[in-house]
Formats: structure tokens, C-alpha cells, sequence
């Protein structure tokens, strides 16, 4: 038998490989694996699960991530995911897998950022494991949440014309991952050095304590909006675009001037010698909310601050591509998390 190496195939094709036979048993289960969180009818209202694991050396760095403000990202990516679905999450269950250079204090700390993030989003902290780990920290959360049976949003639903929108401002996290990679590489040369983080505060909480927008969800229920489609931008722009593009199967024109770039980051992104548009196509880890409404809800939408509108749907033939200013367009391609090396 051949053998083929995860590298090869990516994040999303293992994903497609260990999926592709399952079949679901329960008749309560209305989407299980494929979307941002599984989907369970409970009678009244559909309950959401969502489960995100977090190891170290892979998705963090000890030697520059506060252990207070790991647990409140651990809980914060989970609570994101929940808030793709428009819904309200409820409760979080943490498993850890800690070593013994870990003092009891640390972990204390470590939770201390859980429950901050729990107090925070009004989410309760009802289970868990603790284990021992011979490969450093292990996190695993998985959130619960609920939303009303005609307010639930997939990652399909988008329809051709739709218009595409994004919370809050992309490519932030990932030039504050850079910061803290060089600063790190400097103070490996010198240890005598003190990293030198002053004036990147925006940058820097939006890589080591991101906040999930629930805020969003918020607002559109306020003017009764339901998106035809949403998903959380956690894996970079250019991923997620193409999440919907394949779950709703459509095609989608996003203009490269209408991508929201906070100021710092775009100056900061150029200081690395990268395009900021680029940054925010695959950098990932924004947690912001990507989604599709219908053009009736544009005066609606337009209106909304934090929401920027930066393409539409297209038909499927057509494919997923950025449009630049000149009226170039460049197909748009992503591999998701590449950590199977």
C-alpha cells in the first residue's frame, strides 16, 4: 500500500479523508462534521458543540505567551466558533495535558485566563480532564451554545449575488506573530536583551488574546439580519472564502481594496517587507466573522459599524478570486494549517 505523508494533503484533505464514510446515526443530528460546530436538535432549539485542541510548540510558544492569556484564547477560539453559527454560547468543558515542569500556580494561572473568558462571555466551566503530558501543554476546550432553529447559519446557504462581509479588520494577528518571532530570534542571540514590544499593544493582543465576536452576532440580530452563510476567520481570509465557496458551491469576487487592514498593521506588514493584503488572505488567526447576506439587506448591513462589504458571490464556474484595483484577478488558493511537516 502506498503511503502518502500528511504534509502532502494538508489540514482540510485529512479532514475530507477521515470523514468522507461517516454517516450519522441520530436522527437529531443535523450536521455533524464539515462546519463550524456540529448541529443537535433539542426540540425547541438546535444545540451547537465545538471542540478546538491547542498544543504547544505547534499553535503557541511558551517562551513569549503568558500562561493567563493561552487560557483565555483557548476559550475564545472555541466561543468563535459557536458565533459563526449566530449562536449564544453556554458552556465549555477544558481537558489539559500538563508536565511537571509546570507548577501548580502556572496551571492555577492558566485557568485563571479560562475564567476570565467564561466571565467575560457569560459562558459557564462544567467538566474536564487533567492528565499528564511527556510533550509539553495540551489544551482541548469544547463549547456548547444554542441558537433558535430559523436563526442557524451554515457554511452553506450563500446564494449567487450575495454580498460578502467581514467583521473587524484582518492580518493584525499574524504581523503580531511576527514581532514576537523576531523579538524572539534576538533574544536567543542575546539574552541579555529585553524584548523591545513597545507601541505593538493592537498587534499583540490580537495574536495572544483574541476576542471573539459575539458583539456582531449582536448587532444583526438587532436589525434582523440572518446571514445566508457564515464562518469565523480563524485559518486566513483566502481559506475561509473558500470554505463557503465549496460548502454552498458558488463562486465569490473579493476586491482587494475593500479588505479592512488597520493602519499599524499594513505599516508594520511593509516593515517585513509583505503585502498587507496578503497577511490578511493567509495569515489567519483574526477571529473576525465572514459572512454572506442577501443584497436586500444592504442598507441594513452598510450601516453597521465593524462590518466592511468586500465582494460578492459569483456562480460556481466562475471560481473564487481576488480583483485588484488595476481589474486583475488572481485565484484565490489556500492550504489551510501546514504543521504536518
Amino acid at each position: 500500500m502506498d503511503r502518502t505523508e500528511l504534509s502532502n494533503i494538508g489540514e482540510f484533505g485529512l479532514i475530507d479523508l477521515l470523514t468522507k464514510d461517516l454517516e450519522m446515526k441520530q436522527t437529531s443530528t443535523k450536521m455533524g462534521v464539515g462546519d463550524d460546530a456540529a448541529v443537535i436538535d433539542r426540540g425547541d432549539y438546535y444545540e451547537l458543540v465545538t471542540t478546538d485542541m491547542l498544543l504547544e510548540g505547534i499553535h503557541f510558544d511558551m517562551s513569549y505567551t503568558p500562561l493567563k492569556h493561552l487560557g483565555y484564547k483557548a476559550v475564545a477560539v472555541n466561543l468563535s466558533d459557536v458565533f459563526a453559527m449566530n449562536g449564544t454560547p453556554t458552556h465549555i468543558t477544558v481537558s489539559i495535558g500538563v508536565s511537571n515542569r509546570f507548577s501548580a500556580e502556572a496551571v492555577l494561572e492558566l485557568y485563571q485566563g479560562i475564567n476570565l473568558a467564561c466571565e467575560r462571555f457569560g459562558v459557564d466551566l462544567i467538566g474536564g480532564d487533567t492528565t499528564s503530558s511527556v510533550s509539553g501543554l495540551t489544551i482541548s476546550v469544547t463549547a456548547i451554545g444554542k441558537v433558535e432553529k430559523d436563526k442557524v447559519c451554515y457554511r452553506s446557504g450563500a446564494k449567487e449575488n450575495d454580498l460578502i462581509c467581514v467583521s473587524g479588520d484582518l492580518g493584525a494577528a499574524y504581523i503580531g506573530l511576527q514581532i514576537l518571532e523576531r523579538e524572539k530570534e534576538v533574544w536567543k542571540e542575546n539574552p541579555d536583551l529585553q524584548p523591545d514590544l513597545d507601541g505593538f499593544d493592537y498587534v499583540l493582543e490580537r495574536i495572544l488574546k483574541p476576542d471573539p465576536r459575539g458583539d456582531i452576532i449582536q448587532k444583526l440580530a438587532g436589525l434582523e439580519i440572518v446571514p445566508t452563510s457564515m464562518i469565523d476567520v480563524s485559518d486566513g481570509l483566502s481559506s475561509e472564502v473558500l470554505h463557503l465557496c465549496k460548502h454552498s458551491s458558488c463562486g465569490a469576487r473579493i476586491f482587494e481594496e475593500k479588505i479592512p487592514i488597520d493602519g499599524f498593521t499594513a505599516t508594520q506588514a511593509q516593515e517585513f517587507k509583505l503585502e498587507p493584503s496578503v497577511c490578511a488572505m493567509n495569515g489567519g488567526e483574526d477571529y473576525e466573522l465572514l459572512f454572506t447576506v442577501s443584497q436586500a439587506d444592504y442598507e441594513k448591513v452598510k450601516g453597521i459599524e465593524g462590518i466592511s462589504i468586500i465582494g460578492h458571490i459569483a456562480d460556481k464556474a466562475s471560481g473564487a478570486a481576488v480583483v485588484y484595483p488595476q481589474g486583475e484577478e488572481i485565484e484565490i488558493k489556500a492550504q489551510g494549517w501546514k504543521s504536518f511537516k
